[in-house]
């Protein structure tokens, strides 16, 4: 939480939140708050989880852009910083 608060208000729309698979609902306000302040924010599929439990919560939580396999986050996330957003 601490760190994705800290990129909203310090970067808002410039930065880009990624969350990935794991247990719990660690982080799902904070990267609301990023989306919120305008940030991209992608997180990981379902699918290619082995846990969804972080990616769910951020996802019903309201706080990301874009949902995707592991094997296209990376690429998304080039896409989106080489934008100039």
């Amino acid at each position: 939480e601490v760190l994705f608060h800290a990129a909203a208000v310090t970067y808002g729309k410039h930065a880009i939140g990624v969350m990935l698979t794991g247990m719990g609902k660690d982080g799902a306000t904070g990267m609301a708050e990023m989306h919120a302040a305008g940030a991209f924010t992608v997180a990981q599929d379902e699918a290619s989880c082995v846990v969804f439990g972080m990616p769910k919560a951020a996802i019903d939580a309201g706080g990301v852009t874009q949902i995707a396999p592991l094997n296209a986050i990376a690429g998304i996330i080039m896409q989106h910083a080489g934008s100039g957003r």
